[in-house]
């Protein structure tokens, strides 16, 4: 039996997870597959100490210890299903954790970075307007960048102002501010009616040829712009989704407010934020105190 194709329609029927965890959960495990077929291990008979023993090759054929977490992250989710669907009766990588590594701080812009790279595109072009419009949707809101490609039509109102997100684990509204309204409009009125092949086209952003943006798509454009910008720091599309986050919580809003905002499930991943801050203020001190 493929028990692996059951756990992907699992994950995604029964969790709902996201591309990217689906993808990286279900490549682990086949991962561990091919190891434990390599070893004569039969999956439905693997023990704690072979969870171990997998961890420890990882590490020895030089995997980062955050490609060891992972994995065996991903093993627990596997037994979890296994044991959901009765193949087995134990979850085998439950309780083993193996030796985390030191969260690294988020890279955030500051405010003049930020205000330097929303001001690149060139909104006189179709192609600038579009960009103009994704960007400054993607810093007013943080959403994830597999969400921002997913939006549709239907999912803004501007004259509202807020955009309806579906997550990971549940839908989301988040608010606009108004040069993000401002710039959805004009794309969403003059741009993107001459950019669709197909007037039935339900995705928000479209491709140059009319078709819904692609990751690699919106990759290049960020790309793009921070070398216009002539920014050092390297800019992701989740540097603005860090950047909304901790520049929210530097200026009041409360931890609570900005987990239901960026769609966490767990505020401890939004205290990192907290952390980025801190560590803002230390080096403000260290560098303007005079007996610092």
């Amino acid at each position: 039996m493929d028990y692996i194709t059951g756990y992907e329609t699992w994950l995604t029927r029964e969790k709902r997870a996201a591309a990217n965890t689906l993808s990286s959960y279900v490549r682990d495990v086949r991962q561990f597959a091919l190891w434990a077929d390599e070893d004569s291990l039969d999956l439905l008979q693997t023990s704690q100490e072979d969870v171990k023993r997998y961890a420890h090759h990882l590490e020895q054929t030089g995997k980062s210890n955050a490609t060891v977490v992972r994995s065996v992250a991903s093993l627990k989710s596997f037994y979890t299903y296994m044991t959901a669907a009765h193949f087995v009766r134990f979850n085998p990588a439950k309780g083993f954790t193996p030796s985390r590594i030191e969260r690294k701080l988020p890279a955030i812009l500051t405010n003049r970075e930020v205000d330097l790279f929303l001001e690149q595109p060139n909104i006189g072009d179709a192609k600038g307007c579009r960009d103009k419009a994704m960007l400054e949707l993607l810093y007013a809101t943080g959403i994830r960048v597999s969400e921002l490609i997913a939006l549709d039509t239907q999912d803004i109102n501007l004259s509202a102002g807020f955009v309806r997100c579906r997550g990971r684990n549940k839908e989301r509204v988040v608010p606009l501010y108004k040069a993000a309204v401002r710039a959805l409009a004009a794309y969403v009125s003059d741009v993107r009616p001459q950019l669709l092949e197909d007037p039935a086209e339900p995705a928000l952003f479209v491709n140059m040829n009319g078709e819904r943006m692609s990751r690699q798509g919106f990759w290049k454009i960020v790309k793009c712009y921070q070398e216009k910008a002539g920014i050092v720091k390297d800019i992701t599309p989740h540097t603005l989704r860090h950047s909304f986050a901790a520049h929210l919580l530097e200026n009041g809003a409360d931890l609570k407010s900005i987990q239901e905002m960026l769609g966490h499930a767990d505020i401890s991943a939004t205290q990192i934020y907290t952390q980025v801050v801190n560590q803002k203020i230390r080096d403000v001190y260290a560098k303007a105190h005079p007996r610092a």
